[in-house]
């Protein structure tokens, strides 16, 4: 595979936008494969408009790579992650006869990201607000099902979420729950968590748990020996995902 492949989709794809670090953002992956284009042209689409405006990098434009699990060579190849502005001024330039279509679908996208992103009633990034929410619930719980011995996995993650800072990686979250890093990455996988992009090495959360607001996207930035910088999405379980999930495991 090539940044010049041609990918599928247009009507027959619904538009790919993700909640990374609080902000909604397109990959140019799948923003090339929506309108039925070739990755590589998107690429240089975005590289005649980042050299006439370099101020757009990095906060707009986010340069992110990908690798071929198959390739013996490891090669890694680029690609973008673009806020709406960046995303409104790359398809400026998209034209056809569906293209005003796809354009009116995500922007859409972007706007129904945003609404269900919005912070909810309870700040579950405060711990105090989060211990009283969870504690609730946990003895909601216990009061249907009158079974508190079972409940005590449940329970002692709730403790545990509840002194916890803000969402935690894949890891940090196995140790949170207990249990072993694998079982619990083989959980999500097999649960309709997290998914891997054909050719890619990281995990990417599937769009309704981002909804949920189970999980989240974060982007971090990793500096080269060349100077530049890449940038590289890590999935991360939010205090509520951390909830779910000790439910999930408690009855498997």
């Amino acid at each position: 595979m090539t940044e010049g492949d041609m990918q599928t989709g247009g009507a027959d794809r619904q538009p790919i936008v993700t909640m990374m670090s609080g902000e909604a953002r397109a990959d140019s992956r799948d923003v090339a494969a929506y309108f039925k284009k070739a990755h590589g042209d998107v690429l240089r689409a975005i590289d005649v408009i980042l050299g006439n405006r370099p101020d757009l990098r990095k906060r707009d434009f986010a340069l992110s790579s990908y690798g071929n699990d198959l390739a013996e060579s490891g090669r890694t190849y680029r690609c973008f992650t673009m806020n709406q502005l960046a995303f409104s001024i790359l398809v400026m330039g998209f034209t056809g006869a569906e293209a005003l279509d796809f354009k009116i679908s995500y922007a859409r996208a972007f706007e129904a990201m945003q609404a269900r992103s919005a912070a909810p009633a309870v700040d579950l990034e405060d711990p105090a607000a989060l211990r009283a929410l969870l504690l609730g619930r946990v003895e909601k719980v216990i009061e249907l099902q009158g079974q508190i011995a079972q409940q005590a996995p449940i329970v002692s993650a709730y403790a545990r979420i509840a002194e916890a800072d803000g969402s935690l990686c894949i890891r940090d979250a196995a140790k949170a729950l207990q249990v072993r890093p694998i079982d619990l990455t083989n959980h999500l996988i097999t649960k309709g968590w997290i998914y891997r992009r054909p050719g890619s090495k990281e995990w990417t959360a599937y769009q309704p748990k981002l909804s949920a607001l189970l999980l989240r996207h974060k982007l971090a930035t990793i500096p080269h020996e060349d100077g530049h910088e890449r940038v590289r999405t890590q999935v991360r379980v939010t205090p509520k995902g951390i909830g779910r999930l000790a439910e999930e495991l408690a009855v498997s």
